[in-house]
């Protein structure tokens, strides 16, 4: 009698221990942390030289003086173009290539070497090239986002095809199914989180190449903006397109895992990982 009630206390008592406790969320983690940062970068801003830094009231100011003149969206918009073409195309064909190259040997093979090859090239060394080859403009500018975006983009999904399990390919073989359909049902699910890792890594590649772009061609948009302030000593306006460049690089990533949570939500529930 004696034993059974304590087995009973103690299978009432399991679920009370096994009950986690509260946790922030990781969005109040993150505001908690930028609130922190931006309060001592504006308590110290001040005592720094201004030749040198800028501190979050006096970019504020310069932001809004230069959102007013129209020089700011006029700059954003002359990046924006290149940029989401540049990563468009490079998500448009990285994704199909690093299918392709995973699934079949032959082209594996034949063509993954120039892949890794390409991957590796400092392409900011080919920027004079492409200059002779496309120009000052709008083209050359996209290529080079491109040619930055693309590699990554194709080499997580070509890894990620090589990661799928051989007993799911093996089932579809067996069952006779065509190769389109093993590609559709079992290998793109399959991949989809790598594809989704690779499009996140290539927005950081494609920002980084859209200011390398405006930096070494037609001097223009956010990157003209931060020349021209650099040039003049405007400390403050230069800090605005660097964090406008920044805060469009997070809101982009926290895009993209979004659309991961929706189209492969299996991946989020098997890693434990919180949203974006």
């Amino acid at each position: 009698m004696t034993m059974t009630t304590q087995a009973g206390h103690a299978g009432a008592a399991a679920p009370a221990a096994a009950k986690p406790g509260w946790r922030m969320p990781s969005w109040a983690i993150t505001t908690v942390s930028l609130i922190v940062v931006i309060g001592i970068w504006q308590a110290c801003g001040p005592f720094i030289n201004p030749l040198f830094a800028s501190y979050p009231s006096e970019i504020l100011r310069a932001a809004w003086k230069m959102t007013a003149s129209g020089e700011l969206p006029k700059a954003f918009l002359s990046s924006m173009q290149p940029f989401l073409a540049g990563y468009a195309l490079a998500a448009i064909l990285g994704v199909p290539a690093g299918l392709l190259l995973g699934r079949f040997r032959v082209l594996d093979a034949a063509f993954g070497i120039y892949i890794i090859a390409g991957y590796s090239t400092p392409l900011i060394a080919l920027v004079p090239l492409l200059m002779i080859w496309f120009g000052l403009g709008f083209v050359v500018k996209t290529v080079i986002i491109f040619l930055l975006t693309f590699f990554p983009v194709c080499i997580n999904t070509w890894v990620g095809v090589k990661a799928v399990p051989r007993t799911l390919l093996e089932v579809g073989t067996a069952f006779c199914a065509p190769q389109s359909a093993v590609m559709r049902q079992i290998v793109l699910p399959a991949v989809l989180p790598y594809i989704m890792a690779g499009l996140r890594l290539g927005i950081g590649k494609a920002v980084i190449a859209m200011v390398i772009a405006e930096f070494l061609t037609a001097i223009s948009g956010l990157g003209g903006v931060i020349i021209g302030a650099a040039n003049s000593f405007k400390t403050a306006e230069m800090f605005v397109p660097i964090i406008i460049i920044m805060i469009l690089a997070v809101l982009l990533t926290a895009l993209v895992g979004f659309i991961e949570r929706r189209v492969a939500p299996w991946h989020s529930e098997l890693t434990g990982r919180e949203g974006v």
